[in-house]
C-alpha cells in the first residue's frame, strides 16, 4: 500500500506498533515504552539531527496515539505515565484532539518573503523600485529585503522580472481556514483550542509530521480483546482507500480478522439524512419559515457556523449525520453492540465526544489508522476471501463523501419527492471559502438556498485520515456512485428516518 509521505510512513509504523501492543502485549508499559527503539532503530538518524529528537518525537507520538496528551517539556514524565486510566475500553482521548509536538515543529517562518540565490541583480532593480517602505537593498552583489521595514504587501515578488523573490508562509497556518494556527514565544506552531474546528488540514500540511490528533486504536482492540460485540460502520469515501481492486467482502472479510462482529455502510445513514433534509427544505425553506438551510454532516463545518457565526447556528440542520443516524439504526438492531465510525475525518472524533452522540458511537478511527491495525496483525486485504456482502445504500449515500454530493443528493430527492419544486444549491469546500459563503448567506445574498458547507477542500475524501490522494478517492467514489443500483433513496426509507430522528 503506497503512501503519500514519509510523514505519513512514521504515523503508520506508530499506530502499527502501539495497535500490535494492544493485541500482543503483557505488559504494555514496557513495550509501549520500547516504541520509539523500534521506529528509529539505528544510530545514525533518518529524518532529524540527531536519533535522541527522533526518538522524542516518536513518544509523543506512541502517546498521542494512546489518546493521551503530551508530556511537558520542563517536567520528567514517562512516555506511559497515565497509560493506565488508558488501557480500558471506556477511556475516550483527552481533550484537545489537535496538538502541535513541540520537539517535531521546525519553526517555519510565516508570511515572510525572501530573495533566492535566483537574483541577477539586474539593472531594472524593478524590486526596489517597488516597494512602498524601503525595505530592500542590494547587499553583496543580491536584492536583500529587510524584515524589521518589511509589511509583506508582496509587490517586490510582483515587479521580479525573475521570480527570484519566494514568498514563505507556514504550511500549517496557511492550511487552517479559520486562523486557529499562531507563533508561542519559542515561534513554534500553536493551536487556539477556542478556535480550531479540528478539520485536521493543519496536520496533513505540516512537511514535518508536527501536529498529530488523538487515536482510540487502543481501546478499540482492548473492547474487542474483552469480547464485546464490535461493529464497524464505513464511510463512503473509504472506496479505493485499501487498493484499487479490493472489493466490500475482502475489505469485510479484513475487519472480521481484526475481531469486528460486522459491518454497516453509513451511506445508508447518509441516505436517511438526503431524505429528512430534503422534506426539511421544502417544508421550511420554501415556505419562508427560514431563509436558507445549512447541511449538517461535516463536524467542521458545523462547528465553524457555531463558534464564529452563532446568530446562523439555528440554521444548521437537526437532522441526524450520516454517522450517527447509522449508528442509532444498528443500536436499534443490536443494543448491546459497540459502534466504531471509520473514515476519513479527525473531525468526526469531535462529533463523537459530544454527550448526545457518545451513547450511539462508541469509537472513531481513520483509515489510516485502520490501516495500522491490518499491518499488526499482517492483515493484506487484496488476499482476503471475497465474502457475499449485499450492499443496501443507493449512489446518492455514497456521494456524500465528495464536496457537492450532499447538496446534490438532497437536490434529486427533492424533485423526486416534490416534482416542479425549484431549488436552489449553494455549496463550498475548504474552511475559508466556508466563511465566505458563510458571510453571503449572513448578508441576506443566499435567501432560499440549501447550504452545503464541506471543511477539506474536495470533501470528506480529502480528510486528514485518508491513504490515496483525494484526487483518486474522488474517482474511486464517482465509480461506485453511477455502479449503484439505485440513484436516491425510496419514500420507504422515510419511515427508517423518523424513527431515528425521535429516538433519545
Amino acid at each position: 500500500m503506497k503512501s503519500q509521505s514519509v510523514v505519513t510512513d512514521l504515523r503508520r509504523k506508530v499506530f502499527a506498533e502501539v495497535a500490535r501492543v494492544a493485541y500482543q502485549s503483557n505488559d504494555v508499559s514496557s513495550d509501549l515504552e520500547e516504541i520509539p527503539f523500534l521506529i528509529t532503530p539505528d544510530e545514525e538518524p533518518k529524518y532529524r539531527e540527531s536519533i535522541y529528537r527522533e526518538r522524542q518525537i516518536a513518544s509523543e507520538r506512541v502517546r498521542l496515539a494512546m489518546g493521551l496528551s503530551l508530556r511537558p517539556a520542563n517536567k520528567p514524565v514517562h512516555i506511559t505515565s497515565g497509560v493506565d486510566k488508558s488501557t480500558i475500553a471506556e477511556k475516550y482521548y483527552e481533550p484537545p484532539l489537535m496538538q502541535v509536538i513541540p520537539s517535531a515543529c521546525d519553526k517555519c517562518p510565516d508570511n515572510e518573503f525572501y530573495v533566492s540565490d535566483q537574483c541577477r541583480n539586474c539593472v531594472a532593480h524593478s524590486c526596489i523600485k517597488a516597494c512602498p517602505k524601503g525595505a530592500i537593498s542590494i547587499v553583496n552583489g543580491r536584492s536583500y529585503i529587510d524584515q524589521s521595514k518589511c509589511i509583506k504587501c508582496g509587490k517586490c515578488k510582483s515587479a521580479c522580472p525573475y521570480d527570484a523573490i519566494a514568498h514563505h508562509k507556514r504550511p500549517c497556518s496557511s492550511a487552517c481556514g479559520v486562523k486557529a494556527i499562531t507563533s508561542d514565544e519559542y515561534g513554534r506552531a500553536h493551536i487556539d483550542n477556542e478556535t480550531c474546528v479540528a478539520c485536521g488540514q493543519c496536520m496533513s500540511a505540516c512537511p514535518f509530521g508536527a501536529i498529530a490528533d488523538k487515536s482510540q486504536i487502543f481501546q478499540l482492540i482492548q473492547a474487542i480483546k474483552k469480547g464485546d460485540e464490535v461493529v464497524a460502520a464505513i464511510a463512503p469515501a473509504v472506496v479505493g482507500q485499501f487498493g484499487e481492486n479490493v472489493t466490500f467482502g475482502q475489505f469485510k472479510s479484513a475487519l472480521l480478522a481484526l475481531g469486528f462482529k460486522d459491518v454497516y455502510e453509513v451511506a445508508v445513514g447518509a441516505d436517511v439524512g438526503c431524505i429528512a433534509e430534503a422534506h426539511h427544505y421544502v417544508n421550511e425553506v420554501t415556505t419562508g419559515n427560514l431563509p436558507f438551510l445549512f447541511t449538517s454532516c461535516c463536524p467542521a463545518w458545523a462547528v465553524l457556523v457555531k463558534k464564529q457565526f452563532p446568530d446562523l447556528a439555528s440554521k444548521v440542520s437537526q437532522e441526524l449525520t450520516p454517522m450517527v443516524a447509522t449508528a442509532r439504526s444498528i443500536k436499534v438492531k443490536r443494543p448491546e453492540a459497540r459502534v466504531v465510525f471509520i473514515g476519513p475525518c479527525a473531525a468526526k472524533k469531535l462529533e463523537a465526544s459530544r454527550r448526545t452522540v457518545r451513547s450511539y458511537v462508541d469509537f472513531v478511527i481513520t483509515f489510516e489508522e485502520l490501516a495500522g491495525m491490518f499491518e499488526a496483525k499482517n492483515i493484506n486485504i487484496s488476499e482476503m476471501e471475497d465474502l457475499p456482502v449485499k450492499l443496501q445504500a443507493t449512489g446518492a449515500g455514497r456521494g456524500y463523501a465528495c464536496s457537492g454530493g450532499v447538496a446534490s443528493a438532497i437536490e434529486k430527492c427533492i424533485q423526486e419527492y416534490y416534482p416542479g419544486t425549484q431549488v436552489k444549491i449553494q455549496h463550498a469546500e475548504g474552511l475559508a471559502e466556508c466563511k465566505k459563503m458563510l458571510f453571503l448567506a449572513k448578508s441576506g445574498k443566499l435567501d432560499g438556498y440549501m447550504i452545503e458547507g464541506m471543511g477539506c477542500p474536495g470533501g470528506c475524501v480529502a480528510g486528514v485520515g485518508t491513504i490515496i490522494p483525494p484526487e483518486r478517492a474522488k474517482a474511486a467514489v464517482g465509480q461506485i456512485v453511477k455502479a449503484s443500483e439505485r440513484s436516491i433513496p425510496s419514500k420507504e426509507m422515510e419511515d427508517l428516518a423518523e424513527k431515528l430522528t425521535s429516538m433519545e
